[in-house]
């Protein structure tokens, strides 16, 4: 169920967390800080009444009206995460936890030990799954890119790809390899006091929602799973369902998944594949 945009260019999350309102609009027009919300250990997490926007491309916009943006780990300085915080905003860290990419200032890291670099992820050029068994290898290359998070100042952490053993990865993972990969991702973020999203792993949101804090998926509405993050509604999280106009018109998003939204007890909104500042949300 991963279907992320190009991540070649800057990349930057942006997404609408609550009951489908407002569209793209300046930071001063009604974009008022909602109350954070926490796990129980402490760290932030956004609530069911934050608005979310997510940009993985593009010159970062930060006049759209959202409490919460999701941005590249490297693509963006201390210095724009600091600017959003003081508009009043938290700030999410997207980082790649489940495949390796060649154009990334650490790539030197995973082709130090490429046992551990699988297949092409389908579609990513540059993109390559990563055997998960290995977090006596991997585990240092990302806890370096979660330090990265914490030391620009990021309150969270957006892991992608977590969901490698429902694809052809090159290595035989199990589900029960990935269960045990996404705690460790989600114990390493806790560790830093930062919050942190189930990414697409719809099929094991049950037993990972204790472990997560939020959860972040694509075209469950398109591709008919949205009942699936039920998990994480029950548990009163936050959920943000992204929909992509290549898959839905702007009408068939409002009339269908805004309304499946609203009884789901989840955010939805539509962007463009390829992330950038475009966004349309709930009339």
């Amino acid at each position: 169920m991963t279907n992320r945009p190009s991540r070649i260019l800057a990349l930057a999350i942006l997404i609408s967390i609550v009951g489908c309102g407002g569209g793209t609009a300046a930071a001063g027009s009604g974009a008022t800080p909602t109350v954070a919300a926490s796990t129980p250990s402490g760290e932030w997490a956004p609530s069911r009444s934050d608005t979310y926007q997510w940009q993985l491309s593009g010159t970062i916009d930060t006049t759209i009206a959202a409490s919460v943006y999701d941005l590249d780990a490297w693509d963006t300085g201390a210095q724009t995460v600091a600017a959003l915080h003081q508009l009043g905003r938290h700030v999410v860290c997207y980082v790649d936890t489940g495949t390796y990419e060649n154009w990334r200032p650490d790539a030197a890291s995973f082709q130090a030990n490429p046992v551990v670099i699988g297949n092409p992820d389908s579609g990513w050029p540059g993109e390559y799954w990563l055997d998960i068994r290995r977090i006596d290898i991997l585990g240092p290359i990302v806890e370096a890119r979660f330090d990265l998070c914490k030391a620009k100042g990021f309150d969270a952490i957006e892991p992608d790809n977590i969901d490698g053993y429902q694809n052809q990865t090159g290595f035989p993972l199990t589900a029960t390899d990935q269960l045990t990969y996404n705690r460790w991702l989600a114990a390493q973020a806790h560790a830093r006091g930062l919050g942190i999203a189930l990414k697409n792993d719809s099929d094991q949101a049950a037993a990972l929602e204790p472990s997560f804090d939020w959860s972040l998926d694509e075209d469950c509405y398109a591709q008919s799973w949205c009942a699936a993050l039920a998990p994480f509604t029950t548990a009163g999280k936050a959920v943000v369902a992204v929909e992509y106009d290549d898959a839905l018109t702007p009408a068939q998003f409002a009339a269908g998944a805004c309304s499946a939204a609203v009884l789901g007890g989840y955010q939805t909104i539509l962007k463009h594949r390829l992330l950038d500042a475009w966004r349309q949300s709930c009339p």
